[in-house]
């Protein structure tokens, strides 16, 4: 079961997101999808980490979500979406949509001080031009977490293919 939030994390989370990602975590905003247990699966990132901008506003967390997506990954199904990409206007548009989606996300959780940095720095062009998971090519699907990620917290295409055609949810407690 996925339950959206979008709450700092508590030390128990803290604890758990360094563990999953092998390093104290850096970056997170928040704590935007948990399973049943409120185990992280998804953590909302800020847009500049240590000094860079950071495109990728949802991060996958879950190990067991990235094994799985992992699998579906090594068997080749991100050139098979990409043929559907070429081929399917309609799944093109809707892919379109979800990156637009996921950049306003992006912009709509900045705070007035980031945003402030952010141009400051000079990074506004890429973060409003950068899609999923910082993605230039919004033609092309660079990795499935980022787009699962997605999936669970707005609304993301390729997430809702993969949950029709490999459960991927399912795999969660």
């Amino acid at each position: 079961m996925v339950i959206r939030t979008d709450q700092t994390p508590d030390e128990r989370q803290l604890a758990i997101i360094a563990e999953q990602l092998g390093r104290p975590p850096r970056g997170i905003e928040a704590v935007s999808a948990t399973d049943g247990e409120g185990t992280p699966l998804v953590l909302r990132m800020a847009p500049i980490v240590d000094g860079k901008p950071f495109p990728t506003l949802y991060w996958l967390s879950s190990e067991r979500l990235k094994v799985e997506l992992s699998h579906i990954e090594a068997a080749g199904v991100i050139k098979r979406l990409e043929t559907r990409l070429q081929d399917d206007p309609d799944f093109l548009a809707a892919y379109h949509q979800s990156h637009r989606a996921y950049v306003e996300a992006r912009w709509r959780f900045m705070s007035e001080a980031q945003r402030a940095e952010v141009f400051r720095l000079g990074y506004d062009g890429v973060l409003r031009e950068r899609g999923i998971g910082g993605i230039g090519n919004w033609d092309q699907v660079r990795c499935l977490h980022t787009q699962y990620a997605h999936h669970l917290c707005g609304d993301n295409v390729i997430g809702r293919w993969l949950d029709a055609e490999y459960g991927v949810a399912d795999c969660l407690p």
